[in-house]
């Protein structure tokens, strides 16, 4: 299959990252911004995306649909995917890359096969792949091994099986500990401000765990702007756990955590803003804590 054309959906933080990569390996990228906020329209036109407007027509423009976006969505733009799909007779590989349970990947799956079209499991692990930073991008399912081709810049692609619902699993797995550490970490140090105490903790933790104080406020410095996606990457995380008869209860406390954090106003800025203020970890815990 030739992969010369590939769409996003959709350019935000990690979908922009992902687009500007592809194009700089030599790829032509598309986009679909009829209805898109304006600040995804400008992140697009940042990229230089071509916009196809409609879902319809992205699946006519590409050989291959990256989904990239809140997984709360996951769902409704396969859903979106498979009727264009339908609605021009297109079979353009459908690649799902959101933070799903391997339950849901299986579900998007069954909408994209429906539609008579061809669907990855994919998980992103990593930042968005800017400047020296990279991530890799697990893929499962019995075309999976398609995308290898786009591994290059700050993209790897890993191929992992013919089973839809393995490349979320491992993404489930992963970002339970880290996501989840994180979460913890920064209710603990919350928790130690409103308390009185955190001066005492703070030295606590230089003292006899340094690594760990500094790992918690390294992810703190970006999470505020992408808390909303992560309350239900967690839900997802916490069904992945109780599939497998485990408990859920971790992650839905994790959950409760960057629900209230996204409700700020650290949580309500773009990360472009965030980046650009450039807070450090210490600065941000003691904001959302006040």
């Amino acid at each position: 299959m030739n992969l010369q054309n590939i769409g996003i959906v959709s350019p935000g933080d990690m979908g922009q990252a992902i687009a500007q990569t592809l194009k700089a390996n030599g790829y032509t990228v598309h986009t679909a911004l009829a209805g898109r906020s304006a600040r995804t329209q400008a992140l697009a036109a940042e990229a230089g995306l071509n916009d196809c407007g409609t879902m319809e027509k992205l699946v006519r423009t590409c050989d291959v649909l990256l989904s990239v976006l809140n997984p709360a969505a996951a769902v409704d733009n396969a859903r979106a995917a498979a009727a264009a799909l339908k609605a021009t007779g297109r079979r353009c590989l459908f690649v799902d890359c959101n933070a799903v349970s391997p339950r849901t990947a299986q579900q998007i799956d069954a909408i994209i096969r429906e539609a008579a079209g061809e669907c990855v499991d994919a998980g992103i692990i990593g930042p968005p792949p800017r400047g020296k930073a990279g991530m890799r991008m697990y893929v499962s399912g019995p075309q999976a091994a398609l995308l290898a081709p786009l591994t290059g810049g700050g993209i790897q692609v890993r191929v992992m099986s013919d089973r839809i619902g393995d490349a979320s699993a491992i993404k489930m797995c992963y970002a339970s500990y880290t996501k989840g550490a994180v979460a913890l970490g920064v209710e603990m140090l919350m928790a130690a401000r409103r308390l009185g105490v955190d001066a005492a903790l703070d030295r606590e933790l230089q003292e006899s765990a340094a690594d760990n104080r500094q790992w918690i406020l390294n992810r703190s410095t970006s999470m505020p702007p992408k808390a909303y996606r992560w309350v239900p990457e967690m839900l997802e995380i916490a069904q992945t756990f109780e599939d497998a008869k485990l408990t859920p209860r971790i992650l839905l406390g994790a959950a409760d955590m960057y629900e209230m954090i996204a409700l700020t106003q650290l949580g309500k800025e773009s990360p472009e803003q965030a980046r650009k203020i450039g807070r450090d970890g210490l600065t941000i815990i003691n904001s959302l804590a006040d």
